[in-house]
């Protein structure tokens, strides 16, 4: 039986929807996380621990496995798997990006090099070493400005300066989160931050698919909020884009030239992109398909979801053409209002009620301590829509999200 590798990080909110598209394709699952499960002596072709950070090591571990269970293909589901799945493909002889291009998608010091070399509309950057602290490059940079961890993803620690003061407060701010135990954990500590020019205009992602280099739009989504700092917390998008098709083209071709640039070839990407009235601007590629559960908006061939489609294209099979659902959908990535613990959630039932909502699931849990950006990483939830058109899409979450009150209790300040 055909048997697929997932690399599922034990905190992925799409742990299921991949199980459930492994399903509907009849294929078998081996399951790679982190931290050993202790079903794993139970289901030894099922389970498989893995150190991502480790990526070479994954890569011996996997060939090892695959002797007596051969895999097919290995899909990474989000930046932290996506360096050990190449490395996994790239061992085991499977269609994969090139190592070296999935890295640098993954470093954002390195994809803004690459960009540059190769062309692609992209801001301008510094990089500062942290050891060396905020002062002189407080002096040295251009306002407005965005810093930026080089590895982190999902908007954690990116803060917009418009003057020195700003610039020092949110160099500190930067090195508290990069200090912090669960970043840590993802290997050696970072020493650079990354400094680019703030680029105005409206913000947009492109989900796309690459097969051997070609690039095939799957959605081009608007972010209506304004991204304009000082931090950059998404929340809606909303699929089609209501942008002009022109821009639409630019937006497309930048992100096929950013791809090129970077050497990626064969995979999902999800580019995030700003347009304003001089062109395109690529603010990040990813080589993974969209992040937490926004992926639900999508639909392709006869309600084939997104990690089919990824999985499909893994394994070589037949991608279907677009499908032929509702004209507009949208998902709101429910942000965090302030840090604390999480009680509960009302107005569920008033929220779901509301006309052209499909779903609203909530992942935080009675209990789980809630840490808003620019530290935090989760949200409490996601809500989806389905209508007619973008605006009353739109107009559907911001509605239901107006219905829901999030009991937040503030932590207790330590004692001196």
């Amino acid at each position: 039986m055909t048997r697929v590798l997932l690399l599922l990080p034990t905190t992925s909110y799409r742990t299921g929807d991949f199980l459930r598209a492994a399903e509907k394709l009849g294929v078998a699952v081996t399951v790679a996380s982190e931290e050993p499960s202790t079903m794993e002596a139970l289901d030894p072709q099922g389970l498989l621990t893995l150190d991502f950070r480790d990526p070479a090591g994954c890569a011996r571990r996997v060939v090892e496995f695959a002797k007596a269970t051969p895999i097919a293909a290995a899909v990474g589901v989000d930046e932290d798997t996506v360096v050990a799945a190449a490395a996994i493909s790239e061992a085991l002889g499977l269609p994969h990006n090139p190592l070296e291009a999935v890295s640098a998608a993954r470093d954002k010091k390195r994809m803004r090099e690459l960009l540059a070399r190769g062309g692609a509309p992209s801001p301008s950057h510094r990089v500062f070493p942290l050891a060396g602290g905020p002062e002189g490059p407080a002096r040295e940079v251009g306002y407005p400005c965005v810093l930026k961890p080089t590895f982190l993803s999902g908007s954690r620690g990116v803060i917009r300066a418009d003057g020195p003061e700003e610039f020092r407060a949110a160099w500190r701010r930067i090195e508290a989160i990069l200090g912090s135990v669960d970043v840590l954990k993802r290997g050696s500590a970072p020493d650079e931050l990354l400094v680019e020019d703030y680029v105005a205009g409206a913000e947009v992602a492109l989900e796309g698919l690459l097969t051997r280099g070609e690039l095939r739009t799957l959605a081009l989504f608007d972010k209506p909020d304004p991204l304009e700092g000082p931090f950059f917390e998404e929340t809606i998008y909303v699929t089609p884009s209501r942008l002009p098709e022109p821009a639409q083209a630019a937006l497309r071709e930048a992100t096929a030239l950013g791809a090129r640039a970077l050497g990626l070839r064969d995979g999902p990407i999800h580019a995030e992109l700003r347009w304003n009235a001089d062109g395109p601007w690529i603010v990040e590629i990813a080589a993974r398909s969209i992040g937490g559960l926004c992926a639900r908006t999508l639909s392709f061939g006869a309600g084939m979801s997104l990690e089919e489609l990824v999985l499909r294209h893994a394994l070589g099979r037949e991608i279907p053409g677009p499908g032929t659902g509702v004209a507009a959908a949208g998902v709101m990535m429910i942000p965090i209002p302030r840090a604390g613990v999480f009680e509960e959630v009302r107005g569920l039932e008033a929220a779901r009620e509301v006309p052209e909502i499909a779903d609203v699931a909530i992942t935080a849990h009675p209990g789980q301590r809630l840490v808003p950006l620019p530290e935090g990483s989760r949200y409490l939830g996601f809500l989806f829509s389905r209508a007619a058109d973008p605006a009353r899409a739109e107009a559907a979450l911001r509605a239901a999200h107006a219905r829901l009150e999030f009991r937040i209790t503030p932590e207790a300040e330590p004692s001196s």
